[in-house]
């Protein structure tokens, strides 16, 4: 998979080209089946396909304050998208030139002069240009002129819930984070670095590696969860802790640390992958150090039952 910044004269580069349109936050099971439209059409016309999406968000130089957290960084949005089987990612940058681009502008410029695309598939509540006034039904009213044609996604369902972004950030917020990979179609997790840390965890007998975490991340409800933690490729079961450690601390800096399970050695200043597999107990201050062992010995043994990775 290729990833590119600039749409420009993109259509003497690859033939035939399909393009999927959307933000795409969080790639979840409705976006798959839109994308894995764009591939299936894309193969049938012997063609490319192509994701057109946004870096930032919109929202984001539109409205900043209602630009919500991510449910995955750019980059692991791109990798999760070429994993489906799509040739080129376009993201490109945003800004408030582009955003004053109309849809039939944008229809013309875009999609006809520089792509010069065959098809065009996006879901049903998709919009853009400017003030997102362009809607599918705009797509088809141009198609026969610019000679491409329109899959239009209906909403994709589960247990009779519509599958969206902004559902999977309230599950996650909530730390019901089972249910959300159930809409995501794969477990929510976050990347960080590992930091050094107050090394409490150490003094008490479960040492725990404390992450440094992006402010423009989704991070879960605060408590306990059973996580599985990528390392160099290899995978561990652990215990992840999300709050401010009111056990030891009055302050309100939120902290996300994680005791593995089966491992040891050295991880400051790796990159790590804690998917979070599900909520154990909410965040509790406890009355003394024992009486927080022994929790976390309770947490551990409810945590190995996730062990199947």
């Amino acid at each position: 998979m290729i990833v590119k910044n600039s749409f420009q004269g993109l259509k003497n580069k690859f033939r035939n080209i399909v393009v999927g349109m959307g933000n795409f936050d969080g790639v979840h099971i409705g976006h798959q089946k839109l994308i894995k439209n764009v591939v299936k059409e894309a193969r049938s016309i012997n063609g490319t396909a192509v994701v057109f999406t946004f870096s930032p968000h919109p929202l984001a130089v539109l409205n900043p304050e209602k630009d919500p957290p991510k449910l995955l960084s750019q980059q692991n949005k791109e990798h999760i998208i070429g994993k489906l089987g799509v040739d080129v990612v376009l993201s490109i940058p945003f800004d408030m030139q582009f955003a004053k681009i109309s849809p039939d502008e944008f229809i013309r410029k875009v999609l006809y002069e520089e792509l010069n695309v065959r098809r065009v598939v996006v879901g049903y509540n998709f919009s853009f240009g400017n003030m997102g006034k362009g809607t599918p039904e705009t797509l088809n009213k141009y198609s026969d002129q610019y000679g491409y044609l329109v899959n239009v996604i209906s909403p994709v369902t589960l247990d009779n819930q519509v599958v969206s972004s902004t559902v999977i950030r309230g599950l996650i917020l909530e730390g019901n984070v089972d249910r959300a990979a159930e809409l995501l179609g794969y477990t929510p997790f976050l990347t960080g670095t590992v930091i050094t840390g107050e090394r409490r965890g150490n003094t008490i007998g479960f040492p725990t590696a404390n992450l440094n975490l992006d402010n423009k991340m989704l991070v879960p409800a605060n408590g306990v969860y059973s996580v599985h933690v990528k390392i160099n490729g290899d995978t561990y079961l652990g215990v992840a802790n999300i709050g401010c450690k009111p056990t030891f601390n009055n302050g309100n800096n939120r902290n996300l640390e994680v005791h593995l399970l089966d491992f040891s050695g050295d991880l400051y200043g790796q990159e790590i992958r804690v998917s979070f597999i599900r909520h154990l107990r909410s965040e509790q201050k406890f009355n003394s150090v024992n009486e927080l062992i022994n929790q976390i010995r309770q947490d551990i043994e409810m945590a190995l039952s996730d062990r199947q990775l």
